[in-house]
């Protein structure tokens, strides 16, 4: 699907829709999905997910500065948020959004929270359309919305006060893998123009195919885009296994690969290209500016880098003699009894079951 940028607006399974649609599957009340996630699951509605802001480095959400303050039946909102696709949609009819419900609490984890919040609630102002590398005149792609004393019921509330990280860790981890499936089929799509081009093209005499520097490319980009196929594989077959929690390695390894593998093979593309690579008579800016917002959308590069880091250096300074293995990819020996008796991995040595 990831081959065409309109399939996932065809298809309703467009982002931020999605994950909002798993978020209020997940964490909502049987109220809250009668309301708004049957609406948007039927195709009848779009919604928005105000997390981001301007003045926070909002990788780090314990930086998010909104607020959330409970004055009786109600929550009183008030924030400026950026990046919120959909905002300026007239089928927008719903946000998710994060502030903080405590100044200070024990654990930095527990002082955000997430409630829905009706577009045209008063107070919800949405103050213009970003214009976004490679989407100018896209007047959805992204929006600086401002939330002035905004009144919601309490009801409205996802999961409870103080649960709006644990949320946004479910949210985005499912999200960050659609991306990159999404990356996976645009790059098989940039490389299949490459090979066509290089047919086409005959400068100085001979056909583009017939250059060393053209097939080089070529090779390179079909490796590249197989091992990162390869890594959403593996990182979706560990969420399904053993739940999303446990994959966060995997999770964030692809979403370093799959963004920087689908620039790349762009890139060659774009250069294949010529002039009109960089035009909007071909795909290939619309799908270059595309995986670029990836490297920081969902959490930039960095910060997953320093993820994979972290868990690789706790694996390999802390002594277990359980494991099976070497690396922190592998499972226990009781992970691997567990999924071996469910069908779901080989019989480790020794397995009776």
């Amino acid at each position: 699907m990831g081959r065409s940028l309109f399939a996932p607006e065809i298809f309703n399974c467009s982002a931020p829709d999605t994950g909002n649609m798993e978020t209020i599957l997940r964490y909502g009340t049987e109220d809250q999905k009668e309301r708004w996630l049957n609406p948007l699951l039927a195709g009848e509605i779009r919604s928005a997910f105000a997390m981001t802001e301007p003045e926070a480095a909002s990788s780090d959400a314990r930086n998010i500065g909104s607020s959330i303050a409970r004055d009786g039946d109600h929550y009183v909102l008030n924030g400026r948020k950026w990046y919120t696709t959909n905002a300026t949609s007239p089928a927008c009819k719903i946000m998710i959004f994060m502030g903080k419900n405590a100044q200070q609490h024990d654990d930095p984890y527990r002082m955000q929270s997430m409630i829905l919040v009706p577009r045209e609630t008063p107070g919800v102002k949405v103050v213009r359309a970003l214009p976004v590398l490679g989407f100018y005149g896209v007047p959805d792609r992204a929006a600086e919305v401002v939330f002035n004393n905004v009144r919601v019921p309490v009801s409205n509330m996802l999961l409870g006060e103080g649960r709006g990280f644990e949320i946004a860790q479910g949210r985005l981890g499912p999200g960050r893998i659609h991306h990159c499936m999404r990356l996976i089929g645009l790059a098989e799509r940039t490389l299949e123009r490459m090979c066509r081009r290089a047919e086409q093209r005959e400068p100085f005499g001979r056909p583009l195919s017939e250059q060393t520097v053209t097939l080089e490319r070529i090779a390179e980009a079909r490796i590249l885009i197989d091992q990162a196929r390869l890594l959403t594989l593996n990182a979706a077959w560990k969420m399904d296994t053993a739940g999303n929690k446990a994959a966060r390695r995997e999770i964030a390894m692809i979403k370093v690969a799959a963004p920087r593998m689908a620039q790349q093979v762009i890139d060659w593309a774009m250069q294949m290209f010529g002039g009109g690579g960089t035009s909007n008579d071909h795909f290939l800016s619309a799908a270059f500016a595309t995986a670029r917002l990836l490297r920081l959308a969902d959490g930039p590069d960095e910060v997953h880098r320093n993820q994979i880091g972290r868990l690789e250096l706790k694996y390999h300074n802390k002594s277990d003699p359980s494991r099976t293995g070497g690396h922190a990819g592998v499972l226990t020996v009781e992970e691997a009894e567990r999924l071996a008796s469910e069908g779901l991995w080989p019989k480790p040595p020794g397995f009776v079951g």
